[in-house]
């Protein structure tokens, strides 16, 4: 049976035994998983940090990761370092982006895949605190061990967008909410003051919030109306999420 092969650079073959020796003695690349968990909490955006465990990064923060081990899928490994660092097992993770300078690990030569997350932190309760894992505001991120400070810039801006052209921050809110508490998210995920009327306008235009017939109670301010998001009418509708420009 003819040994299976593989076309390379300028035609060259290559049989896969050999692809496997390149990888052996040549890359040598080790994989990791780092989780970007953000977590509104009190009308602010929140990013879960650890103290770095390394002596080069002592002192400094970083993000959940570790290295994806040889029989583990991406998504896989994601879901397990998320666990095992916090507790937490029922927290969607999405796959955002790679990162692989060269010199971005001290000890070799590490790519990893960023994973993110955009949860309610009242409603996830950390299980695990080791290495002072807690909860910081998102404008208070500075230094960060490794190049975690660019994946998180990188991973917060794709947050930003990514509320912008879908209704994710709806799953953050009360089953009924105001449209303070709706202005309050997202000024909060978005970093930005937004107009009142302005922002009332676009999201009647969306004919995607329902009104419950209800008034807040128990509030310092003067009680706004509630109201639901029409998921329903969301999925079933061909125009779909058209985006927000604020």
């Amino acid at each position: 049976m003819a040994q299976a092969t593989v076309a390379g650079q300028a035609g060259k073959i290559r049989t896969f035994k050999s692809i496997q020796t390149e990888v052996q003695n040549i890359n040598k690349v080790a994989l990791s998983v780092d989780c970007v968990i953000f977590g509104f909490d009190e009308n602010k955006l929140k990013v879960l940090l650890i103290r770095s465990d390394l002596k080069n990064f002592e002192g400094q923060w970083s993000l959940l990761g570790d290295l994806v081990l040889p029989d583990e899928g991406l998504d896989t490994a994601a879901y397990r370092i998320l666990k095992q660092r916090t507790g937490l097992n029922d927290v969607f993770l999405e796959q955002v982006q790679t990162f692989g300078d060269v010199h971005r690990h001290p000890a070799s030569r590490v790519v990893t895949v960023a994973y993110c997350s955009l949860i309610n932190i009242q409603h996830h309760k950390l299980n695990i605190l080791d290495n002072e894992l807690h909860w910081h505001d998102v404008g208070s991120v500075n230094e960060m061990a490794f190049d975690h400070k660019k994946i998180f810039d990188a991973t917060y801006l794709q947050l930003q967008k990514r509320v912008r052209e879908h209704p994710l921050g709806f799953s953050l809110l009360p089953n009924k909410f105001s449209l303070r508490e709706l202005q309050n998210l997202y000024e909060a995920i978005l970093d930005v003051k937004l107009d009142r009327r302005n922002f009332r306008k676009k999201f009647f235009a969306m004919d995607l919030l329902i009104d419950v017939g209800e008034i807040e109670t128990d509030v310092p301010h003067r009680p706004g109306k509630l109201y639901r998001f029409d998921y329903q009418k969301y999925e079933g509708s061909t125009r779909k999420w058209s985006g927000i420009a604020f």
